[in-house]
């Protein structure tokens, strides 16, 4: 629970706040930017208290979503925080059949994880670990349950062995991460190449942020990236020399790998989904991300 004597100086007085207990994952802002503030790598408060039914639930949502339980109320109204917790998997608008997850986990650092709900075989699929909640999972089963969880690296597993068992899934992540961090996986992906698990779903590894880095792509629409790519809350995509735990010139090979395939959105671990105009904005976007990690 957060705690109001530990509350940041910076809140607007009134019902929420945010202690001094955040790590400043970020998944507050990108769940509701109307109520907290900051800047995307920096502690977060609340800049503004809801004064909408939706940003009330908005932020009631990041309060569930907090993977350390920084987001406190002071009403504390129960029904409503329950209500919250019982509305993730939440529908991503705009994006038919993904979920955000919420329910971020600290042994991900606040990472996304996300649900495609999906037709044919293998059914549902978690993309990266939520921490595991019951209510989660009793959601997750009205929606169709999992039949795969697919493990982008090894940064972002969280309760991944917890969720297989719940879920009865197979997990799905590259050998050369799931070796690393000492994950047992019913279906590894191997070598460099794209990997069909079904036909609407492609893996694709993406080595550089770590050696298994692994992208999944949906109905050559939605993909899925981990850490190897993200939005910002500018709408501008973004790659990152200072957290490549493994090997930037190796991640920008992989990033040119994205120039042959076709998406219009991106769904990171860290950062915020992103979404292009089209296919051909989409290349022009990652294209010129890549001149620029090429040049620093």
């Amino acid at each position: 629970m957060a705690r109001f004597s530990h509350k940041a100086p910076a809140n607007l007085p009134g019902d929420l706040f945010v202690d001094d207990s955040c790590i400043a994952c970020d998944a507050c802002r990108r769940i509701a930017p109307h109520t907290f503030g900051g800047n995307e790598d920096e502690p977060s408060f609340v800049a503004h208290q809801p004064s909408t039914a939706e940003e009330r639930r908005d932020a009631l949502q990041a309060l569930v979503a907090c993977p350390v339980s920084a987001i406190g109320s002071v009403v504390h109204d129960r029904v409503e925080v329950i209500r919250a917790a019982r509305s993730f998997p939440s529908p991503v608008e705009g994006a038919a059949g993904v979920y955000d997850c919420g329910y971020a986990s600290p042994r991900s650092f606040g990472a996304s994880s996300w649900l495609v709900k999906r037709e044919g075989e293998g059914g549902n699929v978690l993309v990266d670990s939520p921490r595991f909640a019951a209510l989660l999972a009793m959601s997750i089963d009205d929606l169709g349950g999992a039949g795969l969880m697919f493990l982008t690296h090894r940064d972002d597993v969280a309760d991944h062995a917890r969720w297989a068992r719940r879920l009865h899934c197979a997990r799905v992540m590259h050998a050369r991460d799931a070796e690393g961090a000492h994950t047992a996986v019913e279906r590894p992906v191997n070598g460099d190449e794209p990997v069909a698990l079904a036909p609407d779903l492609l893996a694709v590894p993406v080595p550089g942020h770590t050696p298994g880095s692994c992208a999944l792509l949906w109905n050559e629409t939605f993909l899925f990236t981990g850490d190897h790519l993200w939005g910002d809350a500018h709408g501008n995509l973004h790659a990152s020399r200072a957290v490549c735990w493994w090997d930037w010139e190796a991640q920008i090979r992989s990033m040119e790998r994205l120039l042959e395939l076709r998406f219009e959105w991106v769904f990171p671990g860290h950062g915020r989904p992103w979404r292009a105009r089209s296919t051909t904005h989409a290349h022009e976007a990652v294209a010129a991300l890549l001149r620029d990690m090429r040049a620093g």
